[in-house]
């Protein structure tokens, strides 16, 4: 087996050593960033399905450290296939989901710029979407705080336009009444934000939904544009 092609790392993402993986993966990081070298990347569908499916467990490895070589290679493929690493994203996702509830402050991040990643070179932002809202009822406060983070960061670099507000709104009115003040807080700036953008076209949904008035309150000091009529 010819070392740094693709049947040797079939091979070696199977192992489990912590150092070996980390060996392996900065050879897989060399080997995705030649593509003189990685031809052979995608001519047995199985093999590259293994492949990252391996390299996903690792992004829910205990080992930060092995975390985050993960999801580097990840990142790496995702630059290599771009719109052909669409059939990975629901099982991807679901990992980086549980990845934003990181103890590490470095994980979470990089969990978040992956997913902002896939939306750039990957599927619309809304088709990501539509498979990252089951991260709001996550029962790991930190990914449900990460998801409103990432939909903030969503609306900062591609505008309202793309997404179906209608779809997450609802979610973020539960979450401004979370049990956790991180997760309200971060609910809090995503409605904010979502104001920002499209401003009274939110407002009446927001007072169907029945946000809590003491979360109108702080919405009206966070920004001076809202105003809430009717339940308010």
């Amino acid at each position: 087996m010819e070392p740094g092609n693709m049947d040797y790392f079939y091979d070696q993402v199977q192992q489990k050593d912590v150092s070996r993986r980390m060996q392996i993966g900065q050879e897989l990081l060399e080997y995705l960033a030649d593509s003189s070298r990685s031809t052979d990347l995608e001519q047995d569908q199985q093999r590259l399905d293994k492949v990252i499916d391996e390299l996903t467990g690792w992004v829910n490895s205990s080992n930060f450290k092995v975390a985050l070589v993960g999801l580097d290679v990840l990142g790496a493929f995702v630059d290599r296939l771009s719109g052909h690493f669409k059939s990975y994203v629901p099982t991807v996702l679901l990992a980086l989901i549980d990845r934003m509830g990181d103890a590490k402050d470095q994980v979470r991040e990089q969990a978040q710029t992956l997913i902002l990643k896939l939306m750039d070179q990957v599927a619309p932002p809304m088709c990501i979407w539509d498979r990252l809202a089951v991260g709001f009822k996550h029962k790991n406060y930190r990914s449900r705080e990460g998801v409103c983070l990432c939909l903030v960061a969503t609306l900062n670099i591609y505008g309202a336009q793309p997404l179906i507000l209608s779809k997450l709104v609802p979610h973020l009115c539960i979450l401004s009444g979370d049990s956790n003040s991180q997760v309200r807080d971060a609910a809090l700036l995503a409605i904010v934000e979502i104001y920002r953008h499209v401003g009274e076209k939110v407002r009446a949904d927001l007072n169907k939904r029945g946000i809590p008035s003491a979360r109108k309150e702080q919405l009206q000091k966070v920004n001076k544009q809202f105003f809430f009529s009717g339940n308010s």
